[in-house]
């Protein structure tokens, strides 16, 4: 005996599953006004597409008519298990779409913006080259070239931390930098300097 629609709609789902199992094509409408709204609207959200989300909602509701007769009462709730067969079928769907633009094996590797090792030994080089000729300065020259150029200090500052005119600074710098420049002279190109 079949049950009248308005009676149903206070079935719990699992009950109309099992109705259906049975024949009863009443449940099976009353089931299909419950959870397709609601499935295909889940489908939409994943996919963006309407017509996909059609046919996953028809491929979930046929898995669900096809294990109905299997259905154990009480392991889960019907709508659950919709919900979780459409999340499935549309994760499948997901992954078999082409992916726009370049496919990952024909993208080229970023370069690492940290110096090579050939930059480093360069550099190491340059410092302690240039270590070695500053050592050989007479002191307020190499104190004037450090504090001008690898202490960021003005004139006036570094004037008034060797007790000495600007004018002074720059005559102490200007040397500094002839005898450093003749210290290092022929050796430009094994410190990268060509050109």
């Amino acid at each position: 005996m079949t049950m009248p629609f308005d009676a149903q709609s206070h079935e719990d789902d699992a009950a109309l599953l099992l109705r259906y199992a049975r024949g009863d094509a009443a449940a099976a409408r009353a089931l299909t006004v419950r959870l397709v709204p609601r499935a295909q609207a889940q489908a939409f959200r994943m996919l963006g597409d309407r017509a996909e989300a059609e046919d996953v909602t028809q491929e979930a509701m046929l898995r669900l008519w096809r294990m109905a007769p299997d259905w154990r009462s009480g392991e889960a709730q019907v709508s659950t298990w919709v919900f979780r067969v459409v999340s499935n079928l549309c994760t499948d769907r997901l992954r078999k779409r082409p992916r726009a633009g370049i496919p990952l094996e024909d993208v080229a590797e970023p370069e690492d913006p940290a110096p090579g090792a050939e930059a480093r030994l360069q550099d190491t080089a340059r410092h302690a080259a240039v270590r070695d000729a500053m050592a050989v300065l007479p002191e307020r020259q190499r104190l004037a070239l450090t504090l001008r150029h690898f202490e960021g200090a003005s004139n006036p500052e570094i004037a008034e931390a060797l007790g000495v005119s600007v004018e002074a600074v720059e005559s102490l710098t200007a040397r500094a930098k002839r005898a450093l420049a003749s210290a290092l002279k022929g050796r430009e190109s094994a410190l990268g300097y060509e050109g």
